[in-house]
């Protein structure tokens, strides 16, 4: 290589490094202006997402319903002034503290329905019970949403809570007050409605109408069977409360260890077996009447939480600390006498003046002998209808020994004898023997001289002749009340059963 080529090589050399430098200056230049301008982006990016966030938290302060903030990931980053003040937890307590909260019952349900909803990326909602800052715990629906950015990453979730306390009371109340017309659709159906127009029931329903519009507590007296359900159904139907529950409770029927727990309710874990918060019969009634049907048998230490209902309006449920107010009106009843039990020391006397503001004496059916007339048919009428039978008339002297008896189980074994004698009822005239009552209740009657059922259990020999002297003397009838079986003191359908099997020629009876 000449001297001229190597010296013209080394000056391009030379100005191919001085370009290099020249471009890496510029490059460089232009990396640290870049760098200045990205971080300027930056800083305004964060400026205008505190700004966001500013404007986003004086939104939410200024919503009345909860609101709380939440991470994509699914942490609590902040609350509104209102989730604050009804948890009464603080801006830096709510990051931990939002499910500690919750109520135990529903933590676990919530934890898995939530991250199930947020790794959705959808909005959703649950429902669940959040502790406020008296330590009550209240339903919310809570309504679960995401912010998203231009590109559709979720950003920021807001979770807004909605008081639904009231729908989960009154679904509570429904569901039990459906149960309990479940189980009680037997007793109420005995009595749909007032049949009778004697003077005693009159009385009665003059006192209904006076009280009915009051608030006032009503005793109702009277013997068992005689309609006391009947007459609290119809004051509770003529007051202001008609559009609200009405909530019998059996008192005698129920344990005396659950009687407390079954009227005022009981929390979770009060006693063994209680697996939920449960409301009481009291709690059900609220806005209606409460019937509490033999009121006598009520414990004592019973008698003294329901005179604190009387007085202060206010129960406390087993197991809690909490007293809760009830707006509901007393209507109570029984067959004892109540001063009696007072007396002997097993009814508080307190609690006695507190229900006895105004008795109402049912009188028992042999005191409204009008009616029965009334009672039958109505009776008839259903119970033919309901086993598709039609009944025309009624025997004269079925009534006339309806009238004649004592009824020791008033209206009750009124219904339950004139459906026993539909069933066994061949033609289109319903008529009852004298045999069918029970005979140390019966008044004017004669002595009886035809064998009884008992007299059945003989040999066959003695069988025989009992029941040929009974169809040669109905001259071969088996039903009604002068055919054989009446005359027997058994079914017709025993009877001839009975006529079958000892090989009875019961038409030969008939020619006689």
């Amino acid at each position: 290589m000449s001297t001229v080529e190597a010296k013209t090589k080394r000056f391009e050399n030379g100005m191919e490094f001085d370009l290099r430098r020249e471009r890496e200056g510029i490059s460089n230049r232009f990396l640290t202006l870049g760098k200045a301008f990205d971080l300027e982006n930056q800083k305004r990016g964060e400026e205008r997402l505190r700004r966001n966030e500013q404007e986003l938290r004086q939104i939410t302060d200024a919503i009345s319903q909860p609101v709380v903030v939440i991470a994509p990931d699914g942490s609590v980053l902040c609350g509104n002034e209102a989730a604050l003040e009804y948890t009464g937890l603080s801006s830096a307590e709510i990051w931990n503290g939002i499910f500690c909260a919750l109520h135990p019952d529903d933590v676990e349900r919530v934890r898995a329905e939530r991250q199930t909803g947020l790794a959705g990326r959808n909005p959703f909602q649950l429902e669940n019970r959040m502790r406020g800052k008296d330590g009550r715990y209240r339903w919310f629906r809570v309504h679960y949403r995401p912010m998203r950015d231009q590109q559709g990453y979720i950003l920021r979730w807001f979770a807004t809570g909605t008081d639904i306390e009231d729908r989960k009371q009154a679904e509570e109340r429904v569901r039990n007050e459906n149960l309990m017309v479940r189980e009680e659709i037997d007793l109420s159906s005995m009595f749909e409605e007032i049949v009778g127009s004697s003077k005693p029931l009159r009385n009665i329903l003059s006192y209904v109408a006076r009280v009915a519009p009051t608030d006032s507590t009503v005793l109702i007296l009277g013997e068992t069977g005689t309609g006391k359900e009947l007459i609290a159904r119809a004051i509770h139907n003529r007051s202001s409360r008609s559009a609200g529950p009405f909530i019998r409770v059996n008192c005698a029927a129920i344990p005396q260890s659950l009687i407390a727990s079954e009227l005022f309710g009981h929390e979770k874990g009060a006693f063994t077996g209680a697996m939920q918060r449960r409301l009481g019969r009291f709690e059900l009634a609220n806005g209606g009447t409460i019937f509490l049907d033999e009121v006598g048998e009520l414990p004592m230490d019973t008698q003294v939480a329901l005179l604190r209902v009387l007085q202060e309006r206010e129960i406390e449920r087993v197991g809690g600390s909490q007293s809760i107010s009830v707006n509901v009106r007393v209507l109570a009843a029984t067959n004892r006498d109540l001063m009696a039990e007072v007396a002997a020391g097993k009814f508080r006397e307190d609690l006695f003046y507190r229900l006895n503001v105004f008795p109402i004496r049912v009188p028992p059916l042999r005191e409204r002998v009008d009616d029965i007339p009334s009672l039958v048919e109505y009776f008839l009428d259903r119970n033919a209808k309901k086993i598709g039978k039609v009944i025309r008339k009624i025997a004269k002297q079925t009534l006339e020994l309806f009238q004649a008896y004592k009824w020791p189980g008033n209206i009750r074994e009124l219904q339950n004898l004139v459906e026993r004698g539909v069933i066994l009822c061949d033609g289109d005239t319903f008529s009852v023997d004298e045999v069918s009552l029970r005979p140390e209740h019966r008044r004017g009657s004669s002595s009886q001289t035809i064998p009884t059922t008992g007299q059945l259990r003989l040999d066959e020999r003695q069988q025989r002749e009992l029941i040929e002297e009974a169809l040669a003397e109905s001259k071969g009838r088996i039903a009604g009340p002068s055919g054989a079986a009446a005359k027997l003191g058994i079914p017709r359908q025993t009877l001839e059963s009975k006529i079958a099997s000892l090989g009875i020629e019961k038409y030969r009876f008939k020619l006689a």
